[in-house]
């Protein structure tokens, strides 16, 4: 069993800042942050492999940065020029193994 805590999360005004913070019990090649909106799907945000490897979707590219810590199996998402748009719950995801955490709320005032 995988576990994956997050934390993070909470309440900023449009342009303000947050960053994400994800601890999983094991070292795991590929971890993701997954954002789901009210009434929408979870969608990908970004992932980064332990190499480094990075991936993120068009909507954040610029304005978030995924990074990891492999020693402490920890993944960072430092979210800058938050927009309304990008609230929602906030998981973490152990990519392939496809295990979750319990997610964490972020709001964007406008």
């Amino acid at each position: 069993q995988v576990q994956l805590v997050e934390s993070g999360g909470g309440l900023v005004q449009a342009g303000g800042s947050l960053r994400l913070s994800c601890t999983a019990s094991i070292s795991i090649f590929s971890m993701g942050w997954y954002r789901q909106a009210p009434g929408k799907q979870r969608d990908l945000v970004a992932s980064i492999t332990t190499g480094g490897r990075t991936n993120y979707a068009d909507s954040v590219k610029g304005r978030f940065t995924i990074s990891r810590d492999n020693a402490k199996n920890t993944v960072y998402l430092q979210m800058d020029s938050l927009r309304p748009e990008d609230t929602g719950v906030y998981y973490c995801r152990a990519d392939y193994l496809n295990y979750w955490g319990q997610g964490t709320q972020v709001t964007v005032s406008s």
